[in-house]
């Protein structure tokens, strides 16, 4: 029964983990307001030399989730366990890319490129493909990003363990993911728009600044939900059997 629950909770948590990165990858597409989204005025930041708002790419919903599940994730499986689902997340994003990237090749039918909606006629493979059709530098940002945000957060979730044992698990967690986001958010923009698309390098830091920022707050915010997700799993797996699991995680 033990090996069932440990079993059970590995491949939700997983599951979890992996379909949220894939849903951020392809949701990022999508700049919002995040001023607007609350009703309030825009904040013009001047960030080295450049007037910015928060204008975020939408996988910033996501991402602090998957930072939070790498978390979870480590505290009963170690960080083979995360290593195991963030490969698999990784390739299943690539392989994703690759599959959108064949369906944009694919010959429309007529009768579906013009659709007409209360907006007017819209070219329905025009708007698929600038929805879909990301960059290479893109995904190469993005899969860079994701995999090495993974390898910083495992690390500095352990290291910070190994200081405190089990007690101040939002220091261990929120501190991880903080760290962990600041690599995320710099490295994609830097691939992506800086090498890839010839941004200027001022311009790209402060797009980065604005996004951490962002994550920063939410990831802050997020901490009791952290908690809560503790403690169900502590309750689903009993005392004795969530102990053993966190104490064999902190072996490896």
């Amino acid at each position: 029964m033990k090996e069932n629950k440990r079993t059970i909770l590995f491949l939700v948590l997983g599951s979890f983990f992996i379909a949220n990165a894939i849903i951020a990858e392809f949701i990022g597409v999508k700049i919002f307001s995040l001023e607007k989204t609350l009703g309030i005025n825009a904040i013009d930041w001047n960030i080295f030399g450049n007037t910015l708002s928060l204008n975020l790419t939408a996988g910033v919903l996501l991402w602090p989730i998957v930072f939070i599940m790498t978390d979870i994730i480590n505290e009963y499986f170690g960080h083979n366990g995360v290593r195991l689902f963030s490969y698999i997340a990784a390739a299943l994003v690539a392989y994703a890319f690759a599959a959108v990237y064949l369906t944009i090749k694919l010959a429309p039918a007529d009768f579906w490129i013009n659709k007409e909606t209360t907006l007017g006629t819209v070219n329905m493979q025009a708007s698929f493909n600038a929805i879909f059709g990301q960059g290479l530098w893109i995904i190469i940002g993005s899969l860079v990003a994701f995999l090495a945000g993974q390898v910083v957060d495992v690390w500095v979730f352990h290291a910070v363990k190994k200081r405190t044992g089990e007690k101040m698990l939002w220091l261990r967690s929120t501190g991880s993911t903080l760290v962990s986001q600041f690599i995320d958010s710099f490295v994609v923009l830097f691939i992506a728009f800086y090498i890839g698309a010839g941004w200027d390098l001022k311009l790209v830091l402060g797009i980065g600044v604005v996004n951490y920022f962002y994550k920063f707050i939410v990831a802050v915010v997020l901490t009791p939900l952290l908690y809560l997700v503790h403690k169900v799993i502590d309750t689903y797996l009993g005392k004795e059997l969530a102990e053993q699991m966190m104490k064999e995680a902190a072996k490896q």
